[in-house]
Order: structure tokens, then sequence, then C-alpha cells
């Protein structure tokens, strides 16, 4: 199937309305953005949890209501972070699958998080990436960096394909001790993915933009949302999720790209 998709990821496990009033952090507010973000193009939602506090949680109360509303009020994809934040455990992060989400991420390898350390030994991304194929659940593998991409080949020659037969990559660009956000870092990673592989691109700060304009040059499909940037240009802060779907929305109708239906998503991604 040709064309792109579009994920949105409304929150991460960092950011407060301190950083930007506009980001979702209570099941309800996540749930309405998901249902304006799919409006606006979106085929995906990464989803994270926080707690009545606002601070980043693996609940699995907080998740299901968050899954559950999304589930009732839109046709999105549901994919489940596994990484929660740099403090959670990995049994914790693990418990995730529990909920049977359609996807869920597969962080392919330790990073540097600024002065923090997301860990992801191999013991613990091969054991996750086995539940996800007994589960019949989808990986997105996240890749950090060039060397998550060997990692990834190696799961793959190891273990074998995914549930459903598809790989599906996201190239996480541009976070502090991880790969650089430029298309010269995109070539390198792409030419190492799987043949075939399905492959998305998540720019972070000022990496967004011009990382979603070089996926759009090379046939990738867009991440965007507030988990990964919070400032829409230099001097305006995002207003909300939906407006960072419509930018990419906007991008990829220049770039003449049709965009994926929830449910073509489902398909390429062998959901279907």
């Amino acid at each position: 199937m040709t064309g792109l998709f579009i994920t949105v990821a409304p929150t991460g496990a960092e950011s407060t309305k301190a950083h930007n009033p506009g980001i979702p952090l209570q099941p309800d507010e996540i749930v309405a953005q998901a249902v304006a973000c799919e409006a606006a193009g979106a085929g995906l939602i990464h989803i994270h949890g926080r707690d009545p506090a606002g601070e980043s949680t693996l609940d699995l109360a907080v998740l299901r209501e968050i899954v559950d509303g999304v589930r009732e009020q839109t046709d999105l994809v549901v994919q489940l972070s596994t990484g929660g934040s740099v403090r959670d455990g990995f049994d914790a992060r693990r418990r995730v699958l529990e909920l049977q989400p359609e996807s869920c991420s597969l962080t392919c390898g330790t990073v540097n998080f600024g002065t923090e350390v997301f860990h992801n030994p191999l013991s613990f991304i091969e054991e996750l990436y086995l539940e996800t194929i007994a589960r019949g659940i989808v990986p997105e593998f996240e890749c950090f960096d060039l060397g998550h991409v060997t990692t990834l080949n190696r799961l793959l020659d190891t273990h074998g394909a995914p549930a459903t037969g598809v790989v599906h990559c996201n190239l996480v660009m541009g976070v502090p001790g991880g790969m650089a956000g430029d298309a010269r870092t995109m070539i390198a990673a792409l030419g190492a993915l799987p043949a075939g592989a399905s492959w998305s691109a998540t720019g972070i700060g000022r990496a967004h933009v011009p990382v979603m304009l070089a996926a759009l040059a090379m046939g990738g499909s867009l991440r965007v949302g507030m988990e990964d940037v919070l400032r829409f240009s230099a001097s305006e802060l995002v207003r909300d999720n939906a407006q960072l779907v419509e930018r990419a929305a906007q991008l990829a109708a220049l770039a003449q790209a049709d965009i994926l239906t929830p449910d073509e998503v489902r398909v390429r991604l062998g959901l279907g």
C-alpha cells in the first residue's frame, strides 16, 4: 500500500503544563486531543500515562482508561509505550502488554537522554520482543541511534519476524545523546534497515520540522506530538497536538503523498 501515516504522541514522560499549558496529561484530556488529531489526519496514537499529579505512570488502570476512551471515541490504531520514563523498571514496562494494544513501542538499545540514561539491555529487548510475538502485538522498533538499527537486525535474525510479518521502525532523531536530526543521518539509518521495512521518523525539538521534511523526501511516515516538541516555532508554543498533526498533513499534501486512514494503517502493519 502506498502513502504514509501520521502517528501522534500526545504526551511523554517528562513535560508538564509549566512547559506548555496545552499538553494533555489526564485521560480525558488525552482522549479529547486524540479525537481532534484523528480529524486532522492522524492514523495511530502512541500513548503514555500520567497520574493525577501529572507524573509519568505505568499504572494499568490509568492506561486502560486512556485506551478505552480512545477506542470508544476514535478509530485510531492504539500503540502503548513500553518505555515509560527513564526511572521505570523492566517488569512494569513489560506489564503494559497485558492491555493487549494493537501495537507497542520497543526500544532497540540503551541511550543517553541528556543527563539521564534510558536503559534497554539486550536481554530485556529480547524478552519484550518475544512477548509481542506471543500476544500478536505489532512492535514499533524505536531506534535512537545507528547501533539500535544493528540490534534490530540482530533481533530479527535471532527470533524471526514480528507476529504480523511486518517490520515497522521509528527513527527517533535529535535526542541529546542519540543520533543527529539531519538528512545525512537518516540516509545512513535507512540504508541499514531490513529490506522492505515500514518506517517513520520523529524529530525532537528543533529537529522536528527538518526530520519531517527529510522523511517526506524519502518516502517515510511521520510521528509528531507534544511528547517530542512543545514549540511550534521559535516564538510560538504549540497550541495542542492537533496543530502538529495539521502541519504534518499539510506538508504531506505538498509532497503529494496520500495519508492513510486508521484502517489503512492496520493493513500496512499487518493488522487488517
